[in-house]
């Protein structure tokens, strides 16, 4: 299965749509700024042979007496930087500081990566595995780690995890296999339609018992195969969100014009959170 991380702008030149960022995705005067510690993961348990890095992002406002909420994001090292769209640490920073979101530790974990082998980049087998390995690892050997340092809730409704593309999907998978931990639930242009054997959710989502889960997505007029019947990511985005609405789950869904990259996601990113942690 090929690789499909997100792409640098510009994308695609038939869609020119390019959304501002807004004032929440900028540094404030006055606004407290996070610390974030870099940690490298040598050794896993889930996927043997891996290696990766993540990082913990601790905001000012945390302190031992209170345990803080918990947001974990996929492809890490791009909701951090701050030169992209989604520069999540500087949003923490703004709605922390302004109470729109609760006091937050936010964990961000790149793909693994399989030193020497021919296609070293572990990202498609972790993130759109229909199981619950990813959740499985994130939970006891990543999140595990940072609790051994920081005070988290244990209150599943204070955890949230949340990515795009692959990660979009994972964020799902893990949360629909792992209620007990993860109740809130953020994909961007998820890649539901390269799941192995398929999308299974729509199905799922109508036969299941409703799981406690709050669900924002975010979806694309032009995204991967737009313009055709299969592997559509758009069509299997929408066919999740109208399972979901069939089975009145809480969840959100906006559209965007734009192909397969984080622009339009980081343009919505604060309402997003907002709306995530709201009460």
């Amino acid at each position: 299965m090929s690789e499909l991380p997100y792409i640098r702008l510009p994308v695609d030149i038939s869609v020119p749509v390019r959304y501002a960022l807004g004032p929440d995705s900028e540094r404030r005067l006055g606004v407290p700024v996070g610390r974030i510690e870099e940690y490298q993961l040598n050794e896993s348990l889930a996927y043997p042979g891996t290696q990766r890095r993540y990082w913990a992002y601790i905001p000012q406002q945390y302190s031992d007496s209170a345990p803080a909420s918990l947001m974990v994001f996929q492809d890490g090292a791009l909701y951090m930087d701050p030169a992209e769209d989604l520069r999540v640490p500087i949003v923490f920073d703004n709605l922390i500081h302004a109470g729109e979101m609760p006091v937050t530790i936010g964990v961000f974990i790149d793909p693994g990566v399989i030193p020497d082998a021919p296609q070293p980049r572990n990202r498609n087998h972790e993130y759109d595995a229909f199981d619950d390995v990813y959740a499985r690892f994130v939970i006891e050997e990543v999140v595990s780690a940072v609790q051994d340092r920081y005070r988290i809730a244990d209150d599943p409704d204070r955890w949230a995890i949340g990515g795009g593309s692959s990660g979009g999907n994972c964020s799902f998978t893990a949360a629909w296999m792992r209620p007990d931990k993860f109740r809130r639930v953020l994909s961007f242009l998820g890649s539901f339609a390269q799941i192995p054997g398929g999308n299974r959710y729509p199905d799922l989502i109508r036969s299941s018992p409703a799981k406690p889960l709050r669900i924002f997505m975010q979806v694309a007029t032009k995204d991967i195969g737009y313009n055709r019947a299969e592997m559509n990511w758009l069509s299997e985005n929408l066919q999740v969100a109208s399972a979901l609405a069939e089975r009145a789950y809480d969840f959100r869904i906006v559209l965007g014009e734009g192909g397969h990259n984080p622009n339009h996601a980081g343009a919505v990113l604060p309402d997003a959170l907002r709306w995530l942690w709201a009460t």
